[in-house]
């Protein structure tokens, strides 16, 4: 199958220029120990700037080329895989991230089963989308769909929904064209 992602690498930091994503830094809260995940995290070009934040960073991502690209960033680890079947024992993250990926996956719903499976107890997964309510977010969807990209915009409740078979607190935020599920893992529950 062809990987957009493989060849949008090397210029993909120059379209999409990387800021700190206070936002996602307050939403995130995390202190500076434990391990986080960057679930799709290709570049590396969000979660650099949580480096001196917690003791460990992987990057989890399907495309080598934008792996390739996150080996340069200080403090990131990057593993080749896809969301859906995680290389991790259970338990494995204190955090995770997942920033304008949940749309690109093959499976949303399994994606969501194996970010439950590696957060530990106390844990937080944060997943930012586009907001698919917002017209320019829609426009975005309809060039991927042109583009013949596996894209499948989901909004802040189905986002939630696919979380709410577990035992979690589970809160939605917006702002202008995103929209940000706080799933917390609770203490004691797998």
């Amino acid at each position: 199958m062809f990987d957009h992602f493989n060849i949008l690498a090397p210029i993909y930091e120059r379209v999409i220029k990387a800021k700190l994503p206070e936002r996602l830094v307050e939403l995130v809260d995390i202190n500076s120990t434990g391990r986080m995940l960057d679930a799709g995290g290709g570049t590396g070009r969000v979660s650099q700037f949580f480096s001196d934040r917690v003791d460990q960073i992987v990057i989890a991502d399907s495309s080598f080329q934008m792996l390739a690209k996150s080996k340069s960033k200080k403090g990131l680890y990057p593993v080749n895989s896809n969301s859906e079947i995680l290389p991790f024992p259970n338990e494995s993250f204190d955090r995770i991230i997942m920033v304008d990926a949940l749309h690109h996956v093959y499976d949303q719903s399994k994606t969501a089963q194996e970010l439950w499976r590696v957060i530990k107890p106390g844990g937080k997964i944060v997943i930012e989308e586009p907001d698919i309510h917002n017209r320019s977010v829609k426009l975005i969807a309809l060039a991927e769909k042109l583009a013949f990209m596996r894209s499948h915009f989901l909004d802040g409740h189905e986002i939630k929904g696919l979380f709410s078979s577990f035992p979690a607190d589970i809160e939605i935020y917006k702002e202008e064209h995103f929209v940000w599920v706080i799933v917390d893992k609770k203490q004691g529950e797998n």
